[in-house]
């Protein structure tokens, strides 16, 4: 075993987990360890109470994530979103279109099939996929989610021709599934500009993957119950202290998958996106309680993809 170890490490990778829980040295561009996440906020209607809880409970948000898809959201929508996050300087983050569980196959709603999870399943859905991203794009959304490792170099190449911005920011979706170092690096290695990792990894399985990738991790520290339902509300520091950088994620225990959404949900999307920015404060107390010295990023700061208005836009 001693010598399996030996060949990795002389790859760049650590031998094992850390245990020894190290800190990491690594920061976002502005310096800071950690930000804010509040997914699933599926629309304006939520996007705007999002920003209205963030008063009510002084949380800064340096990220909005929407998992519906760009494909269910308007015209209107999309300009609205972009420009809700420019004017507030939050990075709007959308997952792109039609993905297995948008499908005609039921593969990936049976038990064995699950693996699926929300690949692109054809030549046809990668055309779509970049289409909808180019809608986007051409609204300002400078932030995209994927699920699909094809589609993620697809997009690095398209950025590479000059066919998609070269700004634009590909989070990788938790239902992506990487959850060990070198897989993950393998993403980075294609575009991946910040990775969502699975929502069960220990300290010292964080700590392993932070010492082999650069780009942000993001952590779910309270977990929608269809993809665990943990709540790690007391690890918040210590995540911090080991993976930084990170995006810190609020989902909610006790919540219905929304999915997709639509105004038919409106209201319970927009009462699930105050109350994700409530255990947000929960949160931030944790890191004020105990470990006060961590540094967060300022509103705007460097590597947030904020949406572009006006000319600047993509066309």
């Amino acid at each position: 075993m001693d010598s399996t170890r030996k060949v990795i490490e002389s790859l760049g990778f650590p031998g094992s987990d850390l245990h020894h829980l190290p800190d990491s040295v690594k920061t976002f561009p502005d310096g800071a360890q950690y930000r804010i996440e509040i997914p699933s906020v599926e629309g304006p209607a939520s996007f705007r109470e999002v920003i209205q809880a963030s008063r009510d409970y002084d949380v800064e948000v340096h990220r909005i994530s929407q998992g519906s898809g760009i494909m269910l959201l308007t015209d209107e929508e999309l300009k609205e979103m972009a420009a809700i996050g420019a004017e507030n300087q939050i990075e709007v983050s959308l997952f792109v279109g039609p993905r297995g569980t948008w499908d005609v196959t039921p593969m990936s709603w049976a038990s064995a099939g699950k693996v699926t999870g929300l690949r692109v399943e054809s030549m046809d859905q990668l055309v779509y996929s970049i289409e909808d991203i180019k809608r986007a794009t051409s609204f300002g959304i400078r932030s995209i989610l994927v699920a699909d490792e094809g589609l993620l170099w697809l997009v690095q190449e398209f950025k590479k021709k000059g066919e998609l911005p070269l700004d634009l920011t590909v989070k990788i979706s938790v239902q992506m599934g990487q959850a060990n170092p070198v897989s993950i690096k393998l993403m980075e290695n294609i575009g991946a500009n910040t990775f969502n990792v699975p929502t069960d990894l220990t300290l010292a399985r964080l700590a392993a993957i932070r010492q082999a990738v650069d780009i942000p991790i993001d952590i779910y520290v309270e977990v929608p119950d269809d993809i665990g339902g943990f709540i790690r509300h007391y690890e918040i520091p210590e995540i911090i202290r080991v993976a930084a950088p990170v995006y810190i994620k609020f989902g909610l225990r006790n919540a219905p998958n929304i999915y997709p959404s639509g105004t038919h949900l409106e209201q319970t999307s927009i009462a699930l996106s105050r109350e994700r920015v409530r255990r947000a404060r929960i949160g931030l107390d944790m890191i004020k309680r105990y470990a006060p010295h961590l540094k967060a990023s300022a509103k705007g700061a460097e590597g947030i993809s904020v949406p572009i208005q006006g000319e600047k836009a993509w066309t």
